[in-house]
């Protein structure tokens, strides 16, 4: 108790009794010394509980692994640890005139989100405030990328050269759980090699979104501190030097692939006029407002154990919500891509991207995929996903809902009495198709997508960018502006638990809204029971596109539903947890609300509320609602 007195007391105590002997400055060395005759280290030590925290991650070969480490410290001896704390923050002007919560009342919150060579760390939600109380303290690994150094610990030379920075994600949820993206930020995080004892502290000033990239959104508090310290430290200039080359390198980098796009645009304009307005995408902004070549985007990412299938990856991506960039004022849609760190953490995000994570979790199960720019019928631009068979089948996925199409292109020399394939995909026209290693570019007579063949060898149809300048800019490492890829995480939310607590309070709503109507509530928690079975099956055809396991729902049924009763059930999809808000949408299906307002003779009513839970926390919810009664004539 009152740790911090006590140690007042000993310095004070400390200094008084050195003006009495000879004046010479103390040293840190000298107060520890004397809290440890007072015994109140000992004290403070023997109170220290320490907690282990569990992160599952997707596995990645990234980081060696092998090592022991000490459960009650959490640290191994033979690794090198950056410890990075945030102390606080301030001047979030948005949040100004917000007063202070009151004990228990829910109010908007500021999530940080950090990702660092492999590893991802969430800190605690804190209420939105000028000066949100952010003071969380994350230990980050700093291991060798190789396999035959992976056991050794970094010298400094090493971590000179390690060029990811520590990417901070600040995430605002609202009261209803809506998130909205306030920063993203790379800390490079080497000058505490240059820093005495391997201690800074310093400032971040976190900028925000958009169209807004160019103004403060709020300053953080962060003091940065390696484990073990360096036996000798770097020289400030060495590390100021390091940074310049590789900012230098960059920017040649970039320069030089700047120059072969222009090239390589006017060599496509000059092959046919119409090709002015097709949707050829070279570069795309991020959330940052960077450019960057949208081949950047894309990577080769490997779920581990998290997914299964592409299948299940489409289902994966398709529950991440859909929303598009917001606009202050009018003007249409704002294009803003994100990066892969962002889009994770906000859980939403525009189809851009969900095309590219998808592309990038089927090309690391192994499938020839690219996305597609062009545009939808009775709609603007979009973006899918294509993937080529070995057979030459060419099929889209679309990223949002996970529904997949095979491309059939109708053959315009064909005779007219030749039957042509009806077009099955939602998609009108073609720009260009890429991926983390090709651009095409699409230089057919018509963009129409149902005359588009997609033989990507053939250069009369397909102009390619070279792959050596991708390569220069977009492969991983190749420039220090490049995002790192972070890794999947897996859900911590206890599927049964979620599902259970959702469906009580759906069971409530439901006797509220009957007792409104002066109806009595009788729950039949047998004929409950037997929904799981086709919210399970919904779920898996939504997964794997196959139906199965309805023949046993509808028997189940007919065995619980009396002869001279009948049976409505109404089954719904969420893609959130929120009880009250699903209630709203349900009860505006008049199928729905003939089920929850049921009068009759022996009304039994039931509810089966099912969460399946993703990586990342992802959900698919689904609810049956259902009631059986006497049918009176």
């Amino acid at each position: 108790m009152d740790v911090h007195g006590r140690i007042r007391e000993v310095l004070a105590e400390t200094i008084k009794d050195d003006e009495g002997s000879v004046h010479r400055p103390l040293s840190e060395g000298d107060f520890v010394r004397a809290l440890q005759r007072r015994g109140i280290i000992d004290d403070v030590m023997r109170d220290l509980h320490f907690t282990q925290v569990c992160h599952h991650f997707a596995e990645s070969p990234s980081k060696p692994a092998g090592h022991h480490v000490d459960q009650d410290t959490n640290l191994d001896p033979s690794r090198r640890y950056l410890y990075l704390q945030v102390l606080g923050g301030k001047a979030f002007l948005e949040h100004l005139q917000d007063s202070e919560p009151l004990p228990g009342q829910v109010c908007p919150t500021f999530t940080l989100y950090l990702h660092f060579r492999n590893q991802r760390f969430r800190s605690k939600p804190v209420p939105c405030a000028c000066e949100p109380d952010l003071k969380e303290g994350f230990l980050l690994e700093i291991h060798r990328d190789s396999f035959g150094d992976g056991s050794k610990m970094v010298d400094a030379t090493a971590m000179l050269s390690m060029c990811d920075a520590v990417h901070l994600v600040l995430i605002k949820t609202d009261t209803s759980g809506e998130t909205t993206l306030i920063s993203s930020y790379f800390l490079d995080w080497r000058m505490v090699l240059g820093s005495p004892s391997c201690k800074t502290c310093f400032a971040v000033e976190m900028m925000g979104v958009g169209n807004e990239s160019k103004i403060p959104a709020g300053v953080l508090t962060v003091s940065l501190e390696l484990f073990p310290p360096l036996q000798e430290t770097l020289n400030t200039d060495i590390i100021v030097t390091q940074q310049s080359l590789e900012r230098q390198r960059t920017a040649e980098k970039e320069r030089l692939f700047l120059v072969y796009a222009k090239q390589w645009w006017r060599e496509f304009l000059e092959i046919r006029q119409s090709h002015q307005s097709k949707l050829v995408k070279i570069f795309a902004q991020d959330e940052n407002g960077v450019n960057r070549p949208v081949c950047s985007y894309v990577r080769v990412l490997r779920a581990g154990r998290l997914l299964e299938s592409p299948r299940q990856a489409a289902r994966f991506v398709s529950l991440l919500a859909h929303e598009r960039a917001s606009v202050v004022g009018g003007g249409g849609k704002q294009e803003q891509w994100c990066t892969l760190m962002a889009f994770l953490c906000r859980g939403k995000g525009d189809c851009e991207d969900h095309a590219t994570l998808l592309c990038s979790l089927l090309l690391g199960f192994g499938l020839d995929a690219y996305v597609c720019v062009g545009t939808k019928v009775n709609s603007g631009p979009h973006t899918w996903v294509l993937t080529r068979g070995t057979d030459g089948s060419i099929t889209f996925w679309e990223s949002l809902t996970a529904h997949r199409y095979l491309h059939r292109p109708i053959d315009p020399d064909a005779p007219p009495l030749v039957p042509q394939p009806k077009p099955s995909s939602p998609y009108r026209t073609v720009g260009c198709v890429f991926n983390h290693q090709t651009l095409l570019a699409n230089c057919q007579p018509s963009d129409a997508l149902e005359l588009c063949v997609f033989d990507f060898q053939n250069q009369s149809r397909w102009k390619a960018m070279s792959e050596e300048a991708l390569k220069s800019v977009c492969a991983p490492g190749s420039t220090s502006s490049l995002p790192p890829l972070p890794p999947l995480c897996a859900s911590s939310l206890d599927p049964a638990e979620v599902s259970n607590h959702l469906e009580l309070e759906m069971r409530f709503l439901v006797s509220e809204h009957r007792k409104d109507l002066d109806l009595a509530t009788v729950w039949d928690d047998h004929l409950s029971y037997l929904l799981s079975s086709a919210l399970t099956a919904y779920e898996m055809e939504r997964c794997t596109g196959v139906s199965c396991g309805n023949e046993e729902f509808q028997d189940a049924v007919r065995r619980a539903v009396p002869d001279g009763h009948t049976f409505k059930g109404f089954p719904i999809h969420f893609l959130h947890r929120n009880a009250r808000r699903a209630f709203a949408t349900c009860l505006r299906s008049p199928f729905c609300e003939e089920i929850v307002c049921c009068r009759g003779d022996h009304v039994r009513l039931a509810v089966r509320v099912r969460v399946f839970v993703y990586p990342e926390n992802a959900c698919a919810v689904w609810m049956m609602f259902a009631c059986k009664y006497r049918s009176v004539l």
